[in-house]
């Protein structure tokens, strides 16, 4: 599991106990429809393992790609596969796709293990061109997600 880079003053916010756990008011607040908190950082999720509804791995989150123009996640990159990294795949996830799941520290995607043999993938030699809108149409209708941009 990743190690939760804080700032001052902050818990881990994933941990439904300590959110708001002496914090002024305010500081973290749970999400309206779901658990865990409304904001976290980056570097606290990297690392986190995505499981399916069968509560199988599917991989662990790699990064997550940032639109600059519109301040929205574009899609997160999941690690799936190979052994300390040599045949790792890398699929592209709508941010839209996943659910926190604050219990077990983790994110849960409705796809089972065999949806990622025809998954939109790429490897870490191979990155797909942040230009290429198309792309990213694809990856969120495979989902069944609307573009974060709508």
């Amino acid at each position: 599991m990743a190690m939760l880079d804080t700032f001052p003053g902050s818990a881990d916010l994933r941990d439904p106990a300590l959110v708001n756990a002496g914090l002024p008011p305010g500081t973290a607040t749970p999400v309206p429809n779901g658990p865990g908190p409304g904001l976290l950082t980056a570097s606290t999720i990297t690392g986190d393992k995505i499981l399916n509804l069968q509560e199988q791995t599917l991989g662990t989150i790699e990064e997550i790609m940032l639109d600059m123009s519109s301040g929205r996640i574009a899609y997160v990159v999941m690690a799936s596969g190979g052994f300390l990294g040599l045949g790792e795949k890398l699929f592209a996830l709508p941010w839209s796709a996943l659910t926190l799941d604050a219990d077990r520290k983790c994110f849960v995607l409705d796809a089972s293990k065999e949806k990622f043999d025809k998954a939109p993938g790429f490897d870490k030699d191979s990155w797909p061109s942040e230009a290429d809108r198309e792309w990213h149409v694809q990856v969120h209708r495979y989902y069944s997600r609307p573009p974060y941009w709508e």
